[in-house]
C-alpha cells in the first residue's frame, strides 16, 4: 500500500510545475490529467476480463507495474529531449495508467484475500497508502523536485521496484477462476436498476456533476499553490492528505450525527469553500486562505467519496453490490473527472492573460527564478548541501550525495558563525523573491474568475442535491472498518 500510493503521489501533484516549461499549456495538461480517468473507465476489462480469471493477483501486479514504470521512464526520455512532443508524452502517460490503474483494485482485494479479520486489519493496512503519498509529496520537496523531471524518474523507478516486490508477496489465486464474467456485469449494467429509485438518481446524477469541478483542484491547485508563493508545493500539498487521516478516524462520530444526506452536502459545501478560498487569495496569495482550502481536502474527500460509497453500499441489493460500486466509480472518477480535466484546461486558457502586462509580469518571473536559484546554490553550499547536478554535469549526484543534501536541509553544517548568519540572510532573501515572484505569476492568469467557475459550479449542485434529495435508508453508526473499504472503493475502478 505505501509503495502502491508513494508511485502516484511523487508525480500527480506537481506535473505542471514541469511540464508547463516544456511546452504544456491548458489542453495539453488537461488531457495529461484525462488519460487517468479514461483508463480507470478501460480498467475493469483488464481486471475483470483477464486478471480476474485466468492469473495470480500478484503476477498481475507484478507484471502491470514493472510495464507502467517502463511507460513512465520512457515518458521521462521524451521529456529530456531539446523539443518534447506533448502528444507523445500524453500518450505515454496514458500507457502508464493504463498498467497503474488496474493495480488499484489488485493491491485491495489481494490484501482482503490474506487477510483473517479483513474489519480490524484492512483499516491499519490501508492508512498506509495515504501515509505513502504524504511521504512521497515530503520528499520531492525535501530534494527540490517539486518542478523538476525527477519526479518522474522516482514514479517510474518505484514501479520498478513495486512490480519486482510483488512478486514476493502471497499467492493469492485469481478471484473468479473458472466463472464466466460478462461484460454486462464488469460494466455494472445491472445496477442501473437502482436509478429507479428517485433519492438513487439524484445522488448519481450530483456525484456526476460534482466531480466535474473537483478536477479543477488535482489539476490546477498546484500552479496556483506555486503561484501564490508556498515554498515547497508538493510537501504543502500533502497536507491535504494528512487531514484526510485525521477526519478519516472521526468519521463515524460525524456519520451517526448527521447522516448521509448531510454528510454529503457537507463534503459538496467543503468543495464550494476550498475554491472560494482559492478565488480570495488570488489577488495578492494570501497564505492562510491558500493552505486553508488545501486543507480541507479531508472534508471534501471523507464526507463526500467516503460516505457515498457506504450509502451505496446500503442501498444496494448484495447481488448486485459490487457492480454499484463500480458503476459509481465509472460516472465519478471515470466520466466526471474526464469532463472535469477538459473543462479545466479551457477554463485556464481563457482566463490565460494575452496583453503586454501578462508578458512583462512572466518576464519577471522568470528573471526572478534565475535570482533564486543563484542565492538558493549560495545556501547550500555555505550550509553543505549538494549543488545542484546541473552545474557539474560530469559528476552526478549519487544516492549518498542526495541523501547528505536532505539530512542537511533539515539539520545544516556551517563552517564558521559568520556562514550561518550568511545562509540567514540568503534566506530572508529568498523570502522577498518568492514574494515578488507570487506577485508577478498571479498578474499572468485571471485566478479569481478561473476559480470563481468551480465554486459556482460546485455550490450550484450543492443547492441541487439539497432540493432534491431525500434519503429513506437508515443509518446506523458506521465502523472504521467501514469507512476505510469504502476509502479504497475510490481508488479502486
Amino acid at each position: 500500500m505505501f509503495l502502491q500510493f508513494f508511485l502516484w503521489g511523487s508525480w500527480y501533484v506537481t506535473a505542471y510545475l514541469f511540464l508547463g516549461k516544456i511546452g504544456f499549456g491548458g489542453p495539453e495538461i488537461g488531457w495529461t490529467y484525462s488519460v487517468g480517468p479514461i483508463a480507470g473507465m478501460i480498467s475493469p476489462f483488464l481486471v475483470g476480463m483477464v486478471a480476474d480469471r485466468f492469473f495470480a493477483s500478484e503476477r498481475v501486479l507484478g507484471v502491470m507495474h514493472l510495464l507502467g514504470g517502463g511507460a513512465m521512464l520512457a515518458a521521462v526520455g521524451a521529456m529530456s529531449k531539446e523539443d518534447p512532443s506533448p502528444l507523445i508524452i500524453n500518450l505515454l502517460f496514458f500507457a502508464h495508467m493504463l498498467c497503474y490503474y488496474p493495480t488499484l483494485a489488485l493491491t485491495n482485494s489481494l490484501a482482503l484475500h490474506n487477510m483473517t479479520d479483513a474489519e480490524k486489519q484492512f483499516p491499519l493496512i490501508r492508512v498506509f497508502g495515504t501515509i505513502g503519498w504524504i511521504v512521497a509529496g515530503l520528499f520531492v520537496s525535501l530534494c527540490g523536485w517539486d518542478k523538476a523531471i525527477n519526479m518522474f524518474q522516482l514514479a517510474g523507478w518505484t514501479a520498478i521496484v513495486m512490480g519486482c516486490y510483488s512478486f514476493t508477496l502471497p499467492h493469492t489465486p485469481p478471484p473468479s477462476a473458472g466463472k464466466e464474467i460478462t461484460a454486462r456485469e464488469i460494466l455494472g449494467l445491472d445496477a442501473f436498476v437502482l436509478l429507479r429509485q428517485r433519492s438513487y438518481l439524484v445522488f448519481m446524477i450530483c456525484s456526476f456533476l460534482i466531480c466535474i469541478p473537483l478536477a479543477f483542484y488535482y489539476q490546477l491547485a498546484s500552479k496556483f499553490a506555486d503561484a501564490a508563493g508556498l515554498s515547497y508545493p508538493a510537501a504543502q500539498m500533502s497536507f491535504g492528505q494528512m487531514s484526510e487521516i485525521v477526519f478519516m478516524l472521526v468519521m463515524p462520530l460525524f456519520f451517526a450525527r448527521l447522516g448521509v444526506k448531510w454528510m454529503l452536502a457537507v463534503g459538496m459545501l467543503a468543495w464550494v469553500v476550498r475554491y472560494g478560498l482559492f478565488a480570495g487569495a488570488s489577488l495578492d496569495g494570501t497564505y492562510w486562505m491558500v493552505l486553508g482550502g488545501i486543507l480541507l481536502h479531508g472534508i471534501c474527500y471523507d464526507f463526500f467519496f467516503v460516505t457515498g460509497q457506504i450509502y451505496t453500499d446500503r442501498v444496494a441489493p448484495s447481488a448486485i453490490r459490487s457492480q454499484a460500486q463500480g458503476m459509481l466509480v465509472l460516472f465519478t472518477l471515470g466520466l466526471g473527472m474526464f469532463i472535469g480535466a477538459q473543462l479545466a484546461g479551457r477554463v485556464e486558457v481563457a482566463n490565460t492573460l494575452k496583453t503586454d502586462e501578462a508578458k512583462t509580469a512572466a518576464e519577471g518571473a522568470s528573471a526572478i527564478d534565475d535570482k533564486m536559484k543563484a542565492v538558493s546554490a549560495e545556501a547550500d553550499k555555505l550550509a553543505g548541501r549538494f549543488i545542484d547536478e546541473s552545474e557539474d554535469a560530469k559528476t552526478p549526484p549519487t544516492f549518498g550525495d542526495r541523501a547528505l543534501s536532505m539530512w542537511r536541509t533539515i539539520f545544516p553544517v556551517f563552517e564558521s558563525e559568520a556562514d550561518r548568519e550568511r545562509v540567514a540572510q540568503l534566506e530572508t532573501e529568498l523570502a522577498s523573491l518568492r514574494e515578488q515572484r507570487s506577485g508577478y505569476l498571479l498578474q499572468t492568469i485571471n485566478w479569481r474568475r478561473m476559480w470563481l467557475v468551480p465554486t459556482i459550479g460546485a455550490a450550484v449542485i450543492l443547492a441541487l442535491f439539497l432540493l432534491l434529495f431525500k434519503d429513506t435508508t437508515p443509518t446506523p453508526s458506521v465502523t472504521e472498518g467501514e469507512v476505510a473499504k469504502a476509502a479504497a472503493l475510490e481508488e479502486n475502478p
